[in-house]
């Protein structure tokens, strides 16, 4: 199995001369706000056969680039819809209209639920969102390597149920900015991290028994982003600095290949 980092939390993952996707957005101007086409991210190799969403937040769920990339009728795995009204659910609601417009053969899962997709079996796992919308991490398995995608989870108590049931990891994705958001929505504001920061994320990556622990969501460069998204300075450092040993940094558009270490 080979996965190759396609920029924010987007990963491609090949096995079998098939390609998988997990979060690929190839448009990030509603995070980034002075984004230009094609800057921090890679395009996947070629026709991916599945997809996979951690969460409808629109910097992990990109319709549009999905229905490029993706074969005809292909799988797309995501949570839940958000809870409650227009209001409650704003952070989702272009996703899920961008989705529909495309008609893509989107599906909603549990938690523990199991697909398998061709050459990959893939189990969504429990994760929680920092802004309070529905999110599933994914375990991901093919020609006996095992790798987990983080999405932007927060830290939490399920890393242990994960570990016992799939650990060890040949490589863990994990976010690792630490970003403090400030909502319109939700508010009053809190001072606490609403994903993993570096620290967080090598304690998951050591909890989960991770051969090799990867840093994503997070732009080296720290381009501009929406008012009230704060990230912490230098992600990458500090992440090699907390993961140690495991830590295995990847460029936008570089592969890990699992079939040879």
């Amino acid at each position: 199995m080979r996965v190759r980092r396609l920029g924010w939390a987007g990963v491609e993952i090949e096995a079998a001369g098939t390609r998988l996707l997990i979060d690929y957005v190839r448009d990030l101007s509603p995070l980034f706000t002075g984004w230009k086409p094609g800057k921090g991210v890679a395009a996947p190799s070629g026709k991916a056969t599945a997809a996979l969403v951690t969460h409808l937040h629109r910097d992990h769920t990109d319709a549009s680039a999905l229905a490029d990339t993706l074969t005809p009728g292909a799988p797309v795995l995501r949570p839940a819809p958000g809870h409650g009204d227009d209001v409650d659910n704003q952070t989702t609601l272009l996703a899920e209209r961008e989705l529909a417009q495309h008609r893509l053969a989107a599906e909603t899962v549990d938690a523990w639920t199991t697909r398998d997709l061709g050459p990959f079996r893939v189990t969504a796992v429990p994760s929680v969102d920092g802004l309070g919308d529905p999110q599933l991490n994914w375990v991901v398995e093919a020609e006996g390597q095992r790798i987990f995608h983080g999405g932007d989870t927060m830290f939490h108590g399920y890393w242990w149920l994960i570990a016992r049931r799939f650990s060890p990891f040949d490589a863990a994705f994990l976010p690792a900015n630490g970003p403090v958001v400030d909502a319109p929505h939700l508010q009053p504001p809190s001072p606490l991290l609403a994903a993993l920061d570096p620290q967080q994320a090598a304690a998951a990556a050591d909890i989960l028994d991770a051969r090799y622990a990867v840093p994503i969501h997070y732009e080296p460069e720290q381009p501009e982003k929406i008012a009230g998204y704060v990230e912490v300075p230098d992600p990458e450092k500090e992440f090699r600095t907390h993961a140690g040993h495991r830590a295995h940094v990847l460029a936008v558009g570089e592969r890990l290949d699992l079939t040879t270490r």
